[in-house]
């Protein structure tokens, strides 16, 4: 883990479908770098002072959306850190430029069945409230890969490998970014 000794210089912006384990990996990366760690999801709800459920209730999917870029466009003009993103945010052009323009994206992807064991039952997911959430999940990896798909660093989460083992992937990872692109990441 030679890399967590240096200096982050950007932004890593975890990006992927929920379920992927943005939060939960982010937080041990985070302390692994001893860096700070924000969710903009969290960030979102302080935002609008509701729940992201109620906030799709009342504003819809766009409203949702065009106050998650401006919350994330607020972050990344702050000092670097790890920051998990909804899965959602990194299909918005403008977020997926500010990220390249100043940050490091990570995306972390999964399979179908790991992620849908990961979020199966379990509310909050608004995009997930239908009769066959996990052809919605299906739909959405078609839909939103190829676009995640331009990450920077892509790290792979199965349900047989720990966060921890995500974490250093991605330190790893990051440590060969950095050095191909001249970074002191």
């Amino acid at each position: 883990m030679g890399s967590a000794s240096r200096k982050l210089e950007k932004t890593l912006v975890l990006v992927g479908l929920m379920g992927c384990g943005k939060s939960s990996v982010g937080r041990r990366l985070a302390n692994a770098l001893g860096v700070g760690f924000v969710d903009t999801d969290d960030e979102i709800e302080q935002a609008a002072g509701m729940r992201i459920p109620e906030i799709f209730e009342r504003f819809g999917e766009a409203g949702f959306r065009d106050g998650e870029v401006k919350v994330i466009s607020r972050l990344l003009s702050e000092p670097p850190r790890v920051m998990a993103t909804g899965g959602g945010a990194f299909m918005s052009p403008l977020v997926r430029a500010e990220v390249a323009r100043v940050g490091t994206s990570v995306w972390l992807r999964g399979d179908l069945e790991t992620l849908w064991s990961r979020v199966a039952g379990k509310s909050g997911r608004p995009l997930l409230d239908n009769d066959n959430p996990k052809q919605v999940l299906a739909d959405l990896m078609v839909a939103r890969y190829p676009v995640y798909s331009t990450a920077d660093i892509i790290v792979d989460t199965r349900a047989d490998n720990s966060h921890d083992v995500v974490v250093k992937d991605i330190i790893q990872k990051l440590g060969a970014y950095s050095g191909k692109n001249g970074e002191d990441t």
